[in-house]
Parts: C-alpha cells; sequence; structure tokens
C-alpha cells in the first residue's frame, strides 16, 4: 500500500454552528487515504468492494487525525429508522449487531458515525452537551421517520437541539420518480415544494429542504448546515449516482 500523493493530507469540514465546547464533529472529504480508484483515496467504507487494509488504514487516519477517544461505531446502513445507543469508551451499541441508520452518545468516548455517498448525514447535539447524535437521511429513511425516531431517541426537547446537514446529493442532480415524491406527500402535502418536474416526466429532489421540513416539524428550528452537492465537486466528494462504485465519507460526532 504506497502512501498518499505529496499534498494530499487528509480533509474535512467543520460544522459551521454553535455547538457547546463539549461537542466535537467533523466530516471525511475523499482526499488523505490510501485507497485505490474508484475508492480514491480516504474510503471508510468496508461494503462497498476496497481493500480491507486500505479501510483500516483510512479508518486509523481519520481517528489519529481527529483525535478520537475511540473507534466509532460502524453501523450496517439499511435506510431505515433503527437508532443505536452507544456505550461510553466501548465503540459498541446496545445491539451490536442490528442493522442501523442512526446512533446517539450521551458521555464521552463514544463517537457516532455515519457514512455516506450521496445521503444527508444529519448531526444532532443537546445545546447544554448532554448528548449527540447522528442519522443517515437518504430519501427512504428521511420518508420512513428516522431524524423523528432519533429525536425521540434522543429524548431532549427539540428547544434544547441543534442540527447540522452535511453534504448530499443537490436537487439538481438529484432525479427521482414519482413514488418518491408520493411518499413524501403522504406525509406532508406541502412538501411538494421540494419536487421539481423536469423533461423527462420525472422529480428533481431537493433533499436538505425534506430534511429541514421535518426537523422544523419536530420542533427543531435551528438548523444549520446543507448546500454542498456531492455529485457536482468529485475532487472532495464520493458520489454513488455520479460513480456507481465508489467509495463513503464519514460524519461523525463525539462528546469530550
Amino acid at each position: 500500500m504506497s502512501a498518499p500523493p505529496s499534498g494530499a493530507a487528509l480533509q474535512v469540514i467543520a460544522p459551521d454552528w454553535p455547538a457547546p465546547p463539549a461537542v466535537r464533529a467533523a466530516f471525511t472529504l475523499r482526499r488523505g487515504g490510501v485507497s485505490a480508484a474508484p475508492f480514491d483515496s480516504l474510503n471508510v467504507g468496508a461494503h462497498v468492494g476496497d481493500a480491507g487494509a486500505a479501510v483500516t488504514e483510512n479508518r486509523r487516519r481519520v481517528r489519529a487525525q481527529l483525535r478520537l477517544p475511540a473507534e466509532p461505531l460502524w453501523l450496517e446502513q439499511v435506510h431505515g429508522i433503527e437508532v443505536a445507543a452507544l456505550e461510553a469508551g466501548c465503540g459498541r451499541a446496545s445491539a451490536p449487531h442490528r442493522p442501523a441508520d442512526a446512533a446517539i452518545a450521551r458521555r464521552p468516548g463514544s463517537v457516532c458515525v455515519m457514512q455516506v455517498a450521496d445521503c444527508m448525514p444529519v448531526l444532532f447535539a443537546a445545546r447544554d452537551g448532554c448528548a449527540v447524535a447522528a442519522a443517515h437521511a437518504g430519501w427512504r429513511g428521511l420518508a420512513a421517520g428516522v431524524l423523528e425516531a432519533t429525536l425521540a431517541r434522543l429524548g431532549v426537547a427539540p428547544a434544547g437541539l441543534i442540527a447540522w446537514l452535511g453534504p448530499a446529493i443537490g436537487p439538481a442532480h438529484f432525479e427521482v420518480g414519482g413514488e418518491v415524491r408520493a411518499a413524501f406527500l403522504a406525509h406532508d402535502a406541502a412538501a411538494a415544494a421540494a419536487f421539481t418536474a423536469n423533461a423527462r416526466g420525472r422529480w428533481q429532489c431537493d433533499l436538505s429542504a425534506l430534511a429541514r421540513r421535518r426537523l422544523t416539524a419536530a420542533g427543531v428550528t435551528a438548523v444549520f448546515g446543507g448546500g454542498w452537492c456531492t455529485y457536482s465537486d468529485p475532487l472532495r466528494f464520493f458520489s454513488y449516482r455520479r460513480a456507481g462504485q465508489c467509495g463513503r465519507m464519514a460524519a461523525l460526532i463525539w462528546l469530550t
């Protein structure tokens, strides 16, 4: 396994939000790892066909650069609404082998992480620093209620939370069928505003707008982030829609 080329340092996006001092969060970009194409280079996904040794090294680099207190809980994400509760200091969930698409932590020593390559990661922090959470919000999870399930499991009053929307595929490139639109309108007719008809008889879908609507309806009004498009920025982001086979980025949050 060769070292990354000169200048290819591990890069992250640090959320710009008013989180309390005890909260740390980051979103990894695709540079700074050791994986070969098409996973080049900082792929953290062990399920995409990349060499296992490369993924292990990439995850080690993430842990070292971010000075994580423990190995993150790398969930089996299935576009559902199950929420894993982490145990402090051990990097395990209360039921470590079940699939889950969200994770919560209430004490220092546990790292919540979501792997994405177009789906939207949503991070949560309690204003008083008592808890954090991360959710995997692709359209299926959003429509099924993964954000609401995460909030219910957190048990913090919505007014006491802030949320951050990470990079995801933007509406200019996220074309969906009528069944996707119908799934959201069945829950909220006004969600129609997040869909724009295109010339192919299909719809351009705005994941960020849908996530904000869900959060607002749940009472979380302090929402930050959004605006990045994974599809249109291949230098920084992996995108499944753009490339098919590709790596995964990580959205991480933990308490110090």
